[in-house]
């Protein structure tokens, strides 16, 4: 593919990245507080737990470390996951017919869609993961080139390998919380997200 046409690709995932998994969501969450609807709340806050990880993601592309092609990945597929499989959180949602459970209805449909074509896009960038000096090439480059415009942006002054260190960190953290909750959590409570 040529480089231009994968650089237009990569930045308008960026762009529909930053619509469909921060502002809508982050839209819907204070309206679902406003009007006091808890299975959408409940839902959003899991959303936001999962979708962190996309956070983490950029924070690790800015000192260029492979992994950030992973985590992206890993992302994208465990959002639609974390939106679908509350049995009794999804039951009070389809059962709601007004105005804020079609739309969240809606941006469900539309960011599993999002993250579907997202993930299968980037599944043929996991060898910059992987295949030594792979990240220093064009077309993992580019993958590259909206975090370190954010850093530039918001982190002008620090340095790359610190904001990445956080990231490891925040990394961690994150994975020993999944860890935690599909060993220990998950076998008790199932797929109810109130654990009734």
């Amino acid at each position: 593919m040529p480089l231009e046409l994968l650089r237009s690709l990569v930045w308008m995932d960026y762009r529909l990245a930053v619509l469909f998994t921060v502002v809508l969501p982050l839209l819907l969450l204070l309206w679902a507080t406003i009007q006091n609807v808890p299975a959408i709340s409940h839902l959003l806050v899991i959303y936001w737990r999962v979708a962190s990880l996309l956070a983490i993601t950029v924070y690790l592309m800015m000192p260029q470390w492979p992994v950030a092609y992973v985590t992206g990945f890993m992302a994208l597929v465990l959002i639609p996951i974390s939106l679908w499989f509350w049995v009794d959180l999804n039951e009070e949602i389809n059962d709601r017919q007004d105005l804020i459970g079609q739309v969240f209805s809606s941006w469900r449909w539309a960011v599993t869609l999002y993250c579907v074509l997202a993930a299968v896009g980037q599944a043929f960038y996991l060898p910059c993961a992987f295949v030594p000096g792979a990240v220093a090439t064009p077309s993992c480059h580019v993958w590259l080139e909206a975090p370190l415009l954010f850093k530039d942006m918001f982190h002008a002054q620090a340095r790359p390998g610190t904001l990445g260190f956080f990231a490891a960190v925040a990394l961690v953290i994150y994975v020993l919380y999944l860890s935690y909750f599909v060993f220990v959590r998950l076998p008790k409570q199932g797929r109810s997200a109130t654990g009734l």
